[in-house]
Parts: structure tokens; C-alpha cells; sequence
């Protein structure tokens, strides 16, 4: 499998992430900011939250790296927890914003 199609496998298995506060996936709310996979299957993620003191940050932290772990062809998974820049709604997907009715 190529990085590539690792990349978009690990994209799907994002899209199932939820902050249990909100209905839409961590991926369309615009929380993850860098994917890279490197030749021998690791994963660095750049994400961050809605807000810095969000009480289901180690909730959704662990459910990205459990199911980013489960991708066939990622050989391990180190999240990095950033706040620059700034989240804000302008991140959002279009579905997103449809969703949470921003549209």
C-alpha cells in the first residue's frame, strides 16, 4: 500500500472520530491540521481541539490514536496536540458547517 492510500485510509477512520459535545467528525470540524506517513508506516498528527481546556481532549485523542493504529500499513501513531493557529469555524468543512447550520 502507498503512503498515499495510507493517508486516505487514516482520512476515512478520521471521519469517525466525534467530539461527543458535537455531531460533526474530528476531520470536517477541521481539527486535524497535518497527516504524515512515513516510508516504514508511522504516523505523525497535527490536531487540535475546539478550545484549549476541552474536557473530552484525552477522549478524542485516544480515539484518534486506536483507530489510526488500526489502518493497515501504519506501524504506529504519535498525535501532537497543537493550538497554532487557532481553531475557528472558517475551518470548517462545508458539510460541517451545513451540519451545525453555518451555511
Amino acid at each position: 500500500m502507498t503512503k498515499f492510500e495510507i493517508e486516505e485510509k487514516i482520512v476515512d477512520v478520521l471521519k469517525t472520530v466525534f467530539d461527543p459535545e458535537i455531531p460533526v467528525n474530528v476531520y470536517d470540524l477541521g481539527l486535524i491540521y497535518k497527516i504524515d506517513v512515513t516510508d516504514d508506516g508511522k504516523v505523525d498528527i497535527d490536531m487540535t481541539l475546539t478550545a484549549p481546556n476541552c474536557p473530552a481532549a484525552d477522549f478524542i485523542m485516544e480515539d484518534v490514536r486506536m483507530k489510526v493504529d488500526s489502518v493497515e500499513g501504519v506501524t504506529s501513531t504519535n498525535i501532537n496536540l497543537v493550538f497554532e493557529p487557532e481553531w475557528n469555524k472558517d475551518m470548517l468543512s462545508d458539510e460541517a458547517k451545513l451540519e451545525l447550520g453555518f451555511l
